[in-house]
Order: structure tokens, then C-alpha cells, then sequence
């Protein structure tokens, strides 16, 4: 008698294992870190209500003044606390990997978990800060290897320690650049570079191993290929793009 049914019964056992650690290791990690970003600014409150307890009018207006200010303080302590909850608990995708979704194995499940961190920060303040220096901070705090003057107006960015970004890089609104695919029920991962000097125009998408030469350019709503090498200095365009000329 075969004892593939009882083994397939095993291997489910143990998906579904899996997948019940990680959900819980994703609400538990994440609670702590919204816990951790929102403490000084409940301590802040917790102080100002304290100050202001005799006259509860004067306490609700100066509270309500600083509902906006306390959110901003959250979003920003999210930034940091969250970029380094990931750092310390080692989340990150593994490079040139091939992950099947079906097997639900430890690697896969690890790479949720960093997918669900990024995620949170996308949602609860990456919509403030997108687009400034200190979006581009938590990116490379979180992993990226980012260079100077990088201007990054796009939430549409994940896996970031598979990123690699030159100098005075340019990626505008929308455009999405990652480091993974899904083909045929496997994830797939792979690095992106882009040289000093690269620019990605608005709503493009640059797909897993992708090199991008020195001041080399991809016009807006554009779609590069996964594996594709662009030459320095040129620009392209299209879907997929293709070469239309020297940068002048």
C-alpha cells in the first residue's frame, strides 16, 4: 500500500503550520512596531492632558490642534522603528531565488513577512513623505542601496535590499520597480540596478534583473522587460521599450 496519500496529508499539516507562524509572526511583529512608533507621541499627549487637566476646555482645543502634527510624529517614527525591526529580525528577500508559492516553505513565508512590513509603512506614511529625503532614508535604512541625491516619488517599490541605485537617480510617480514576479505559481527574485544618472519616467515598469546604464533613460508609462541590460546614455521607451536615440 502507497503511502504517498498519508505523506501529502504530512506536507499539508506542515504548509498550513506555516502559514499559521507567519500570519501570527506578522500581527505580533507589527503590533509591536505600531506600538513603538506611536509611544512618544501618546507620551506627549499623556503629558500635555496631565499639564492641562484642571481646564479640560483648554486641553481638548490644544489637543485638537495637535492631532495632525501627532500623526506626522507617528509616520515618522514608523520609518525608523519599522526599518529597523527588519534589520534586526534579518526580513529580506533572498536574492536569484525561485520560491513555489505551493510548497509554503520557511524562505517563502520569511519573504511575506517583509512584503507585510514594507506594506504597513506604504499605507500608513509613505503617502506623506514619498518623493522626499526622507522616503529615500527609509528606503536605503531598510536595505536599498541608494546614492546620492536619489529623488524616489513612487510607492511602488518592494524588496528594497535587492535595489541598487546610483547617483542622482530619478524615479518618478507610480512607477513600479521590484524585485520579484510571480510566474506559474513560483516567486521569483532578482536584483535591479540603475547607474549614476538614470532616469524612470512616470507609471513605468521595470521588471527583476534589470541594469539600466549611466544616464540612461525610460520614458513614462514604459515596461521593461525582466533581464534587460539598457545601454548608457540612451533613451527608450515603449511597451517593451526599445532604443530611440542618444541623450543630447
Amino acid at each position: 500500500m502507497s503511502d504517498e496519500p498519508a505523506l501529502r496529508g504530512v506536507s499539508a499539516a506542515a504548509a498550513r503550520w506555516r502559514i499559521g507562524v507567519t500570519a501570527a509572526s506578522i500581527v505580533g511583529l507589527q503590533t509591536l512596531v505600531c506600538g513603538l512608533a506611536a509611544a512618544p507621541v501618546l507620551l506627549v499627549w499623556t503629558a500635555l492632558v496631565t499639564w492641562w487637566a484642571p481646564d479640560r476646555i483648554v486641553a481638548a482645543i490644544l489637543l485638537s490642534i495637535l492631532l495632525a502634527p501627532s500623526y506626522v510624529g507617528f509616520a515618522l517614527c514608523l520609518l525608523v522603528v519599522s526599518a529597523l525591526a527588519t534589520r534586526v529580525t534579518g526580513l529580506r528577500t533572498p536574492p536569484n531565488a525561485d520560491m513555489p508559492i505551493a510548497a509554503m516553505e520557511w524562505r517563502l513565508m520569511r519573504w511575506a513577512q517583509y512584503m507585510a512590513a514594507i506594506h504597513l509603512v506604504r499605507v500608513l506614511a509613505g503617502t506623506l513623505f514619498r518623493g522626499s529625503p526622507i522616503w529615500t532614508a527609509y528606503l536605503r535604512l531598510s536595505g536599498a542601496s541608494i546614492g546620492r541625491r536619489v529623488h524616489v516619488n513612487s510607492l511602488a517599490l518592494s524588496d528594497y535590499n535587492l535595489l541598487e541605485f546610483g547617483d542622482d537617480v530619478v524615479i518618478g510617480a507610480d512607477v513600479h520597480l521590484s524585485g520579484h514576479t510571480v510566474e506559474a505559481g513560483i516567486v521569483k527574485t532578482g536584483g535591479v540596478r540603475l547607474a549614476n544618472g538614470v532616469t524612470i519616467g512616470v507609471g513605468a515598469v521595470v521588471g527583476i534583473g534589470v541594469a539600466m546604464g549611466h544616464g540612461s533613460q525610460v520614458g513614462a508609462l514604459s515596461l521593461v522587460p525582466k533581464h534587460t541590460t539598457l545601454e548608457p546614455g540612451h533613451i527608450y521607451a515603449g511597451i517593451p521599450v526599445r532604443r530611440l536615440g542618444a541623450e543630447t
